[in-house]
């Protein structure tokens, strides 16, 4: 008699192994940078670059002006809910550069 083989789906695989070894949270970590735009919105976007986002949460983002940074600073805690709502992965803290190019 022969055995059935289990066939399971490359992205179940992936997904099973990101989840063990810990490296799916930092996945989700590093898709803000990738979704940066649609998740702060284009006002936002258009005068700021996200540069990285390390491995204990801290995003790094370039602003246009201080007086961006200074704005932004201040609606951290609502731009914090958008890019954290529904990931593992969490921004723990949101710093703003100001100045510099992209």
């Amino acid at each position: 008699m022969r055995s059935r083989a289990v066939l399971t789906r490359l992205g179940d695989v992936l997904a099973g192994y990101l989840k063990s070894s810990g490296l799916g949270k930092r996945v989700q970590q590093a898709e803000v940078m990738e979704r940066w735009g649609q998740l702060v919105g284009p006002q936002i976007a258009a005068v700021t670059q996200p540069e990285s986002v390390s491995a204990d949460g801290v995003l790094r983002v370039r602003v246009a002006t201080a007086a961006w940074a200074t704005e932004l600073s201040l609606m951290t805690p609502r731009i914090l809910a958008r890019l954290n709502a529904g990931r593992e992965g969490r921004i723990k803290e949101v710093r703003w550069l100001a100045g510099g190019r992209w």
